[in-house]
């Protein structure tokens, strides 16, 4: 019962320092040019790879259309 209180404790601190980490973290903006062209080509760079790289460019079919264990 002492393992298992003490595996909690450990859980509940992990997450509570992490809320804290990501909370001081902020959401601050970028001041200089050479950031904000950084963050908008890494933001297209995502965009296009969430477009080219989805179930229907890879197999050309979406994924419940091809399984075989779906077929009856």
């Amino acid at each position: 019962m002492v393992e298992l209180g003490i595996l909690f404790g450990v859980m509940i601190a992990l997450a509570v320092f992490l809320i804290v980490k990501l909370l001081r973290r902020g959401s601050g903006v970028t001041e200089n040019v050479d950031g904000l062209l950084i963050e908008q080509e890494r933001r297209l760079r995502a965009h296009h790879d969430r477009v080219s790289y989805n179930a229907l460019s890879m197999d050309g079919t979406s994924p419940t259309q091809s399984d075989s264990y779906r077929r009856t």
